[in-house]
């Protein structure tokens, strides 16, 4: 009996053991749940507090992508400098090297003003003493001993006047001739021009595209621009005549698309536009501007195609019958558009890296990794830059560069692969990690051309003008407007690629496209042919 009651109270002792153990266990497995559901409200917590951080970096601190080296300039981030210093007194407390980067002084400008071009035409005026002032007390005749000068800046108002055209017509008064032989009367021919029996010259037509295109001003603000010199000169006409430009100019951009393909790089990239009346869409759907940069090395063309969306359609269309190298950015649309087509290759844009890099840097207090990438890529271009200032032959660039780069590129994979690990891939450091990873196959294969550079920032500049000029004009009236304006764009934009003044160039091609018949005399037209025959 005695036993029995021992090893039921045994039985009840490890029964009740088990149940703490089994309670014990269920704390834990709570405990183990809030420890994970603390990560992620505390993940979640960081990636808002980046997000809040990079929105008050961009809003009130300069936006240049450099990162602090003055050694006398206050940093933004002190804790991370702080960390590291604790870390590596940790390693090696016998040793702890502080490497001090020197950067030149800043120089003030000397104040003062900048002297006048001397180009600028001069008008001298001359003021003299008066005649009685020439002669001293003394009697004697005062000599010229030098003389002192000062320049002022003048300018005219724009000269608008109106060429009047008459042409003389003549006629038999003996016989008053015969319609056998032709009209009667003869008259000089009327003179081609771009917007026949319409009251624009090549001068006036190139003032106004320019002022829209390169100067941005939309044409209500021109309209009040003429009103102020005495000259009513619509919206609508100016419009109108824009359309008209357009439609006549149609072979000389025939050439510029035949033109971007013959080189063996075209660059590309794309930016909302908002395009009224377009058929089954709303006004308010955006529409898009792509944008492409190729054409043989030392004549660059750019052209400009207004699209309803951002389909790879689209990009496919625009680069049918090429054959090269396509860069642009990471949007997918471009990769289905190559794989349909054969004979391009498809590579990436190092960009916007260093770009999300800085933002990293600037929204966490744990700078120091995001800049350790930036590093990687400042290496990449300083390279390049000191290869694309030294003459070369193309295949010994090719392989200086590729001797010079490949190491880093390996570095900084790797890194790029050890940090993704400990990186959780919703922060934004996560963020540009899976970017450029996902991206590096194509990133480093501009080391394969020596036509290709690291990034698409070419082609990103060649569309800010587009981007500056719609917070102006904000949306475009029509399809056929949205067209127009993508060629006016292209001129403006080709010119300047070309190192060639937009109205000097549209006002010649604007006198002569209206006496181009033939392919050849187009080709004649093109803004490199022109000024550099």
């Amino acid at each position: 009996m005695r036993l029995d009651n021992v090893s039921l109270e045994v039985k009840d002792y490890i029964r009740d053991l088990e149940k703490k153990h089994e309670q014990k266990n269920k704390k834990i497995k709570q405990l183990q749940d809030y420890q994970i559901k603390y990560q992620e409200y505390h993940f979640k917590y960081l990636e808002m507090k980046e997000r809040y951080d990079l929105l008050v970096y961009k809003r009130y601190m300069r936006s240049a992508e450099h990162l602090p080296v003055d050694k006398n300039q206050n940093l933004l981030f002190v804790e991370e400098l702080k960390e590291a210093e604790a870390i590596k007194t940790k390693e090696d407390p016998r040793e702890t090297k502080v490497i001090i980067t020197e950067v030149s002084a800043y120089t003030r400008k000397k104040p003062g003003r900048k002297a006048i071009d001397p180009s600028i035409p001069r008008e001298e005026k001359i003021i003299d003493i008066p005649e009685n002032d020439k002669t001293c007390t003394c009697g004697e005749k005062r000599t010229k001993i030098g003389e002192e000068s000062n320049e002022k800046l003048h300018i005219i108002p724009p000269r608008i006047y109106v060429e009047k055209t008459i042409r003389l017509k003549y006629a038999c008064r003996r016989c008053e001739g015969t319609e056998e032989h032709g009209p009667t009367i003869k008259i000089a021919p009327v003179e081609p021009s771009l917007i026949p029996k319409g009251v624009a010259s090549s001068s006036l037509l190139s003032h106004i595209m320019v002022h829209k295109y390169e100067d941005h001003l939309p044409y209500y603000r021109q309209e009040k621009q003429f009103e102020r010199i005495g000259v009513h000169i619509s919206r609508h006409d100016m419009a109108n005549w824009q359309q008209q430009v357009y439609k006549r100019l149609s072979p000389l951009f025939t050439l510029l698309e035949e033109s971007i393909k013959s080189g063996p790089v075209i660059q590309m990239d794309e930016t909302t536009v908002q395009v009224m009346g377009e058929e089954d869409r709303k006004d308010t759907q955006k529409s898009y501007m792509w944008l492409a940069r190729g054409g043989p090395p030392k004549k660059k063309v750019i052209l400009y195609h207004c699209r309803e969306t951002r389909a790879s359609s689209h990009a496919h269309m625009l680069l049918e019958g090429y054959q090269g190298y396509l860069q642009t950015d990471g949007y997918s649309g471009y990769d289905a558009a190559v794989k349909e087509l054969d004979g391009i290759v498809h590579v990436g844009c190092f960009a916007h890296a260093p770009r999300k890099f800085f933002e990293a840097s600037k929204a966490t207090k744990k700078s120091l990794s995001a800049e350790e990438g930036i590093k990687f890529i400042r290496k990449l271009y300083a390279i390049e830059d000191e290869l694309r200032k030294q003459p070369m032959d193309d295949e010994i660039f090719v392989m200086e560069r590729k001797k010079r780069s490949e190491p880093i590129l390996a570095e900084l994979k790797s890194w790029l692969l050890k940090r993704s690990i400990e990186v959780p891939p919703t922060m934004l450091l996560g963020k540009v990690i899976e970017y450029s990873l996902s991206q590096w196959s194509k990133m480093i294969l501009y080391l394969e051309s020596p036509y290709l550079t690291p990034d698409n920032n070419a082609c990103e500049n060649a569309i800010r003008p587009f981007v500056i000029g719609r917070k102006n004009w904000l949306f475009n009236k029509s399809p056929e407007g949205a067209e127009s304006s993508c060629g006016m764009f292209s001129l403006i934009e080709n010119v300047k690629q070309n190192d060639i003044v937009p109205l000097r160039y549209l006002t010649y091609l604007f006198e002569k496209a209206p006496m181009a018949k033939a392919l050849e005399d187009w080709e004649k037209l093109l803004p490199w042919i022109i000024f550099t025959a």
